[in-house]
């Protein structure tokens, strides 16, 4: 396998020649892909001006803060909404579901007050009693607009330019909005004991009226109870959690020195109990085949019984029996004759894993480079997160017609609340209201806004892959130049991580921008694939929907492949230094020379860290099941009263796991590295004395070949 034929060259190019001055990782570099650095680091120039420009224009207030219907911030300083923290809507009946309240879309008249009502009220009864009850009108005049107090005016009047609310009801803040303070007793919806009220227009109507206005409270309201519960079950386990999250990461040390000793004991035992699975799968198949016969009705195909919703019925034929151990034989034979034939390779595989062991305890600083990418994808986050949402708020305020009346003309058409008054729509559709609705703009950077939303998920997606490649690269120079040392560890340089980083981003940035950036492409199209999926949910028919779930697929597909190029890419440039396209071309050429020993070497490793993740996560989340139900008596009295004893435990297995993904994503990264420089060294040596192996001695003697010099076998 180490080497081709002529037909195998011609297809996936030429093996490496031998270098003589070949040691490892080239030194004397020079700039790569410079074209497309300069590109990246132009657009990450526009894109601090679009976070700028985005930072001028926009207000997260308008997130934080509700807004009345005249555009003014509830709870904003020094204005006179400044004590009135909280949205009031006149009639919350017109208000279709909480979706609508937040989104400041309910066509009623919405203000800004200080506390939300405690009492049912009605204007009708208010003011037919002002005169001896003064301070009925009073409180309910505080739900009213700014400087009305005029109770004498007629109630259609008031209703008809919304001077004041038809009715108040009792109710309490939620989202810095006043909903309707909803009970159930002895399960009956309820507001206030109560379960009907007046509507303020000479009916009395049933509270389940507000069910369908406020649809979903009841539950965003618990929701909002349990997440307070929540909070405090973190404040004062934290320290528990960070000790777990610690203890997990001992785990993944220990288990990455272990692997060194043991990987070919884990993987073995994993073989042979899968082989034993499956015989005793083989076995219970025939049993049930044997125990079926003379049973009426067991010798029946399913042809003969055609469909069935129930599947137990074909569960009492002995031909799906027969079926079962036939295809079971079949995964088991083909299982034993993959070991037989591919046993050198799963020998080597094996071998780069406890390679790789070493390398990371010789380069121990690697496994805490995840920790860089880690912080460089949070500034990412971060930065990407504030500029949407000021990009989301950007812009002035924009008022619309909101009329009671259905068929009003003018009705969602924009207007100028100063002019409103004057112009012939009040009188054309009596009661209608020019109502703050929505922050936009008609100049050019309002009109582009969407754009700029897309540009800044496209640039946060280009420098996340940037982030990524950077750490990939990085590791890969590092674990590179362990293994082109020629007498280990003398020979490896002082500062191997420090020095890989800073070839990568001296020399290299222009490459790992390029593939990040086509990386970045594809990841963006199968977002609009998604938003157009979602956006076309219901409406598109069945060919419709197949193009979509084909293209989606292609394109899970491609992402893919690519992220294995790429990966395997910077691998290539940080051992010679070469640009992208050549690096993916030699990559993915000596793979392909090499497609077995990739197969079986993925597989290997894939399996080796999914299972010491799972272990290591399982670990700690047993340790902090039995700490957090105090089953562990010695531990009983340190453990905190919680309000649910899952939310830390969770939190620690879900950490835990995390954890020992950046550990080992660090060992997969190494394990890849010595791969593709093995390969190398297959195709450039022959083990001789002129052209020696840098392999080590255990992977030589897997070979078979001949033997390392004397000096080779002293350096091991």
């Amino acid at each position: 396998m180490a080497r081709k034929g002529e037909a195998s060259a011609h297809l996936y190019g030429e093996p490496r020649k031998f270098d003589p001055k070949f040691r490892g990782p080239i030194h004397n570099r020079h700039c790569t892909d410079i074209i497309c650095c300069v590109i990246f680091i132009v657009v990450i120039l526009g894109y601090i001006a679009l976070g700028v420009v985005a930072w001028v224009h926009g207000d997260p207030r308008k997130v934080i803060y509700p807004t009345d219907s005249y555009g003014q911030f509830c709870g904003q300083r020094d204005t006179l909404n400044e004590n009135k923290t909280i949205l009031f809507y006149f009639n919350i009946l017109k208000c279709a579901s909480p979706v609508v309240l937040i989104n400041l879309q309910c066509p009623t008249t919405q203000l800004c007050v200080s506390k939300c009502p405690d009492r049912f009220a009605t204007y009708i009864d208010v003011q037919a009693s002002y005169r001896y009850r003064p301070d009925q009108w009073n409180y309910f005049r505080q739900f009213c607009k700014p400087g009305f107090n005029n109770p004498r005016k007629s109630v259609a009047q008031v209703l008809r330019d919304e001077d004041c609310p038809s009715m108040i009801i009792p109710s309490r803040p939620f989202l810095k909005r006043c909903f309707p303070d909803f009970s159930t007793k002895n399960g009956v919806l309820t507001v206030a004991n109560q379960t009907t009220f007046k509507d303020g227009r000479g009916k009395t109507r049933n509270v389940t009226d507000l069910r369908e206005a406020a649809n979903g409270i009841n539950n965003v309201l618990d929701a909002r109870s349990v997440g307070m519960k929540i909070f405090e079950d973190y404040a004062i386990s934290w320290y528990w959690i960070l000790i777990g999250l610690f203890i997990a990461m001992m785990l993944s040390l220990l288990f990455l020195v272990l692997l060194r000793f043991t990987a070919g004991v884990l993987f073995w035992i994993f073989i042979f109990g899968v082989i034993g699975i499956i015989g005793y799968g083989i076995w219970h198949c025939y049993w049930e085949y044997d125990h079926l016969k003379g049973i009426p009705g067991s010798d029946l195909t399913v042809y003969d019984i055609g469909f069935q919703t129930d599947f137990k019925v074909y569960l009492q034929l002995r031909q799906t029996w027969l079926a079962f151990m036939i295809i079971l034989c079949g995964v088991e034979v083909i299982i034993i004759l993959m070991l037989i034939f591919l046993r050198n390779r799963i020998r080597i595989a094996i071998a780069l894993l406890k390679e790789g062991s070493r390398a990371i305890g010789y380069i121990m600083s690697t496994l805490f480079y995840p920790i860089v990418t880690f912080l460089l994808i949070a500034i990412c986050i971060s930065y990407w997160a504030v500029t949407a949402v000021f990009l989301a708020t950007s812009g002035e305020p924009v008022y619309k017609v909101m009329a009671n009346q259905t068929l009003c003309k003018y009705a969602n058409l924009t207007c100028d609340p100063e002019t409103f008054n004057t112009t012939n729509v009040t009188k054309l559709c009596p009661g209608a209201q020019c109502t703050f609705a929505f922050y936009g703009g008609e100049s050019l950077y309002h009109k582009y806004i969407f754009i700029f939303q897309l540009a800044n998920a496209f640039v946060f997606l280009w420098l996340v892959n940037f982030a990524i490649a950077l750490g990939q690269c990085t590791l890969a120079g590092a674990f590179a130049s362990y293994y082109w040392a020629y007498r280990k560890p003398a020979d490896i340089p002082l500062w191997p991580l420090f020095s890989s980083f800073g070839r990568a981003i001296r020399y290299h940035t222009g490459s790992l921008a390029f593939g990040a950036l086509i990386l970045a492409i594809v990841q963006l199209i199968r977002v609009i694939l998604e938003y157009l999926d979602h956006k076309l949910k219901g409406t598109q028919n069945s060919f419709t929907r197949f193009l979509l779930c084909c293209l989606k697929c292609c394109f899970w597909c491609l992402e893919k492949f690519l992220k294995f190029i790429n990966r395997n890419a910077y691998i290539m440039i940080a051992i010679y230094g070469k640009n992208f396209c050549t690096s993916a071309k030699e990559a993915f050429f000596l793979l392909m020379r090499n497609v077995v020993r990739v197969a079986v070497l993925d597989k290997v490793t894939d399996f080796l860290l999914f299972l010491g993740k799972i272990l290591v996560a399982g670990g700690v989340g047993v340790l902090a099941f039995f700490f957090f139900t105090q089953r562990i008596p010695v531990f009983a009295q340190e453990v905190p009263m919680l309000n649910y004893y899952w939310v830390p435990l969770l939190t620690v297995i879900i950490g835990s796991y995390l954890v020992a993904h950046g550990f080992f994503s660090v060992y997969a990264m190494c394990v890849d590295t010595l791969f593709l420089c093995f390969c190398e060294d297959l195709e450039r040596n022959d083990g001789s004395t002129a052209k020696p192996y840098f392999m080590s001695a255990s992977l030589h003697r897997i070979l078979g070949k001949k033997k390392l010099s004397p000096k080779k076998a002293v350096g091991q």
